[in-house]
């Protein structure tokens, strides 16, 4: 029997696998999926969403391309893997992805069927929208001219494409790296750890959609998932997980505060020096990079 069969549970509750399904919709989400559909409704150009590691981009990022319908927007996410990256590799594949058929390796010609294909998705009264998660890799100035080259692409009064970044801040270096690009962000969203208020109500939020008819964890457990998260929704659910886990194997119907410390303590994260705070309730980003490197080594 694994632990969601024990508690009743129809799906895992706690999975760091993108899932639209268990999206939450907090209060800064919401904000900045705001902004965001009111910059592509307006063809605003250039969107940019800040956040520090584990602070939910990607999620978001899947959950706007998820609200965006095929009838009224042409629209793609492309994930950035290393740093790497080319611009003939970034511009064949949102041609790809923007359905120009059989780009060509030529870039001149390329642009030409680009501009030619965003030209028909105007026509259809739709928007064409490129998302790019993990932006902070887009590292050369050629990246960033191409992506402003891309942004001219329009006619009379209108612009035809739409992109969105989602990166860490050091996609505010990048965007220096031409500064005609930045000077054209026209929404700039940040992403911020949750609070112990916002934790407690993503924690039910995510057993309800699972399918919990109760709270599993007690406010002692909130708590501690929230100190030792930071407030990272990432690190929440690994320990939310292990914490599951560990009061199945002990037969417990409710995580305690003792269970919520011991699985810290395992994983590694309860004997994590809090000095240097960017406030007095969530760690400086630096020590949740280090966290979450020392997490996956012991995972």
């Amino acid at each position: 029997m694994s632990y969601a069969e024990y508690f009743g549970l129809k799906l895992d509750p706690f999975s760091n696998a993108p899932d639209t399904r268990f999206y939450y919709n907090s209060r800064q989400h919401s904000d900045a999926l705001h902004k965001l559909l009111f910059a592509i409704h307006s063809n605003k150009g250039l969107g940019v969403v800040i956040g520090g590691v584990g602070t939910g981009k990607t999620t978001l990022a899947r959950h706007l391309l998820s609200v965006l319908p095929d009838k009224k927007y042409e629209s793609s996410l492309l994930v950035m893997v290393h740093s790497g990256i080319t611009t003939e590799w970034i511009l064949t594949r949102i041609a790809i992805q923007l359905g120009v058929p059989s780009p060509e390796p030529d870039r001149l010609i390329l642009l030409s069927q680009l501009y030619d294909r965003l030209v028909q998705i105007d026509a259809e009264g739709r928007y064409a929208v490129v998302l790019i998660d993990e932006a902070q890799m887009l590292q050369t100035r050629e990246l960033m001219e191409e992506f402003r080259g891309l942004l001219n692409l329009e006619i009379p009064g209108k612009k035809l494409l739409n992109i969105i970044f989602f990166g860490l801040p050091e996609i505010s270096d990048c965007l220096r790296l031409d500064e005609p690009l930045a000077q054209r962000v026209a929404v700039r969203c940040f992403l911020h750890p949750f609070t112990l208020e916002t934790t407690d109500h993503y924690i039910r939020h995510r057993l309800q959609i699972a399918g919990s008819q109760q709270m599993l964890f007690t406010p002692e457990a909130v708590s501690v998932i929230q100190r030792y998260s930071g407030g990272l929704p990432r690190l929440i659910n690994t320990l939310c997980d292990n914490c599951l886990f560990e009061a199945y194997l002990r037969k417990m119907t409710q995580v305690s505060y003792k269970v919520g410390q011991n699985v810290a303590e395992d994983l590694g994260l309860a004997h994590m020096p809090l000095e240097g705070k960017t406030n007095k309730n969530f760690p400086a980003l630096d020590e949740i990079e280090n966290m979450l490197d020392r997490l996956e080594q012991k995972l």
